[in-house]
């Protein structure tokens, strides 16, 4: 494998986030299991599964005598201090919906940077406030197959904008990597941001 950033993931979102500030990666998905550990605060949660992909994606990676940065990224919504992962079906999506009006609705996002056998990591946080999706529109919603694969069960930068009123902190968090923070992870770790 050649040198250059590789993104622990498969998703498509953050490959398009990364794209939107001109960085082109090579996506490796990372399999780690994402089961939350009994008692694990949501930010250590996603913050551990943030550098178990890391890890996991560097380990077979190296070695590799070119420069190679391995960035990975974990996000969960929370809310009523409960972590709120992807919804197994329509009737879960309706209960995860139920909470997403509460005041501590949150989307929380860990980030990793492997580089040189250095790890950096943080975990961004941003809250939203959610009205809520009306009864007689949640079942037309989940059939869009949009909140079927998202934790939270919603899409911000979707159709479930129609139900957002507004965000406190980073948009790009909540569709599911924060690119102010990531940028400066890879600053930090003497990735070439401007080729």
């Amino acid at each position: 494998m050649a040198g250059g950033l590789y993104l622990a993931s498969a998703s498509l979102r953050r490959a398009d986030l990364l794209r939107q500030i001109g960085i082109t990666a090579r996506c490796l998905p990372a399999d780690v299991d994402e089961t939350p550990r009994v008692s694990e605060s949501p930010m250590d949660y996603v913050q551990r599964l943030a550098i178990a992909k890391a890890n996991t994606v560097a380990s077979r990676l190296t070695p590799i005598q070119e420069p190679v940065w391995v960035l990975a990224a974990d996000t969960t919504v929370v809310a009523d201090g409960q972590i709120l992962t992807k919804p197994e079906n329509f009737d879960d999506a309706q209960r995860i919906w139920r909470h997403l009006t509460a005041k501590d609705h949150a989307v929380l996002t860990g980030i990793a940077l492997w580089y040189q056998g250095h790890l950096t990591h943080r975990v961004v946080s941003t809250q939203v406030d959610f009205m809520g999706i009306p009864e007689a529109e949640q079942r037309a919603y989940w059939d869009t197959g949009e909140p079927q694969d998202k934790a939270g069960a919603y899409a911000i930068q979707g159709r479930a904008a129609l139900y957002i009123r507004g965000i406190t902190g980073s948009y790009s968090n909540v569709v599911g990597l924060p690119l102010a923070e990531t940028a400066e992870l890879l600053r930090m770790a003497h990735f070439p941001l401007w080729l």
